[in-house]
């Protein structure tokens, strides 16, 4: 593993923007800031002015393996991820078969050993029957405990009360919920079934998956959060309304956090008429005054973290009826880059979207030496031309899936190079062979 020297770049990095290098030694940082000398067997990149990020951390991704790889797998979707200036994901429980418990959980991470482009973290799922698994959780297993707390499917809706309550009340570490109420969505379909068969129109998914579903769900997480004193995180918020549920301030002070996703951060429900059921995925894409609302929250620090919900589908499964077709988009590849539009469009500063991006995620699940350019810290990077603008193709699609819902789309930045754990993955354009990606590590905060 050779030396590398970033010189001249823009370092991003705990709230401030400063000029000078980087030196990376030994799969970590060793040397931040100022004027660094290059040495005989440095690797050199010259940043020539561009920014130099931490890589970013995407607490929430579908790579559907095991079980259902003919979509994606762990080694392409942290391809796709690296390219896009993703050095680290936590990935969620719903594969064949699914994270329900310990020894299923420490499967996955075996599957992942030698194969994956990014650090990689697992969630364990729950059921209405595997409290004693969750109970036998240590911290440094698992990034967090997925609750699907309203639609999904099979046996990980857990919608037992009594369950729900023991779970807030011995979970060892961080709970995650999906929050949409099925009863109420069910009733919708019923309404929008009857009036238009199985041709419902994509631009009914909103109010099929509606507000009140949400925050039904959502209510009830965080009180019982109150209740138990649990370390709730709220998954992909999407209406303006659930943000009354949580407190604005930095992410260390709270046990009840939330983040977003970058499509609803990017689209809304005027995008259903080009996009179609491209878009379609849950949460629902709403309205453009939530888009606003969430918009605006990021920026008060009432949602904590962005993500993604990467959740790939083949194209021939998405071009089906309303009902037939599944939900759920790709997004790791340009997941950094959307984010990188909140700062064009003056949503947030440079150092906000760095934030929400890697700092805040590092701190939420406490993952040991990431997430910030420290000296000693594991060499994460990410440099991005924040002067040149692409527009997405589906040539320069990296899925298994191989499409985008972001295709004709024009991006205001570039990513430029991504280094993980000190070995460089991409660069300008060209993916490497190298599989640099380790299993994250906790503090067990």
């Amino acid at each position: 593993m050779k030396s590398i020297v970033i010189k001249n770049a823009r370092i991003v990095n705990e709230g401030r923007i400063s000029e000078g290098d980087l030196r990376v030694a030994d799969g970590r940082i060793a040397q931040v800031g100022g004027e660094i000398s290059v040495q005989a067997n440095d690797r050199v990149i010259d940043a020539g002015g561009k920014h130099l990020l931490p890589g970013m951390i995407d607490d929430q991704v579908h790579f559907r393996e095991p079980g259902l790889t003919h979509k994606a797998d762990m080694a392409t979707e942290s391809r796709a991820a690296a390219a896009g200036g993703i050095t680290s994901y936590m990935e969620m429980p719903n594969t064949n078969p699914q994270t329900i418990t310990v020894e299923a959980l420490e499967a996955k991470y075996q599957l992942a050993a030698g194969r994956c482009m990014a650090n990689h973290a697992f969630y364990m799922g729950t059921t209405n029957d595997n409290i004693d698994e969750i109970r036998k959780l240590k911290p440094d297993q698992t990034c967090g405990i997925k609750i699907f707390m309203g639609a999904s499917t099979g046996n990980m809706l857990v919608d037992n009360p009594e369950t729900l309550a023991m779970v807030f009340r011995d979970a060892p570490m961080l709970i995650a919920t999906h929050c949409e109420d099925s009863p109420m969505i069910e009733q919708n379909e019923a309404i929008y079934r009857e009036k238009y068969g199985e041709d419902v129109p994509i631009e009914y998914h909103p109010l099929i998956r509606s507000e009140e579903a949400c925050y039904k769900s959502s209510s009830m997480a965080v009180a019982m959060a109150k209740e138990h004193g649990t370390r709730l995180h709220v998954l992909h918020m999407t209406t303006a309304r659930e943000l009354e549920l949580f407190e604005p301030g930095p992410v260390l002070d709270k046990r009840i956090t939330t983040e977003a996703c970058v499509h609803h951060l990017y689209f809304d429900e005027s995008d259903y008429a080009r996009k179609g059921t491209l878009i379609k995925c849950n949460p629902a894409v709403k309205k453009a005054s939530d888009k606003a609302g969430l918009r605006k929250a990021l920026a008060e620090d009432r949602i904590d973290v962005i993500a993604t919900d990467h959740a790939p589908h083949l194209l021939e499964e998405k071009d089906n009826s309303y009902f037939k077709a599944p939900a759920g988009l790709p997004l790791v590849q340009h997941a950094l880059q959307m984010a990188l539009e909140l700062y064009h469009d003056g949503v947030l500063t440079l150092e906000q979207v760095v934030n929400k991006c890697s700092h805040a995620p590092a701190q939420l699940f406490g993952i040991k030496e990431r997430g910030f350019l420290r000296e000693g810290y594991w060499a994460d990077l990410v440099l991005v031309d924040l002067d040149k603008p692409i527009t997405i193709e589906r040539q320069d699609i990296l899925y298994k899936c191989g499409w985008s819902p972001l295709e004709g789309d024009t991006l205001g930045s570039t990513i430029d190079t991504t280094i993980v754990n000190g070995e460089i993955v991409y660069d300008q354009g060209v993916i490497s062979n190298v599989i640099a990606g380790r299993r994250l590590e906790f503090t067990g905060r």
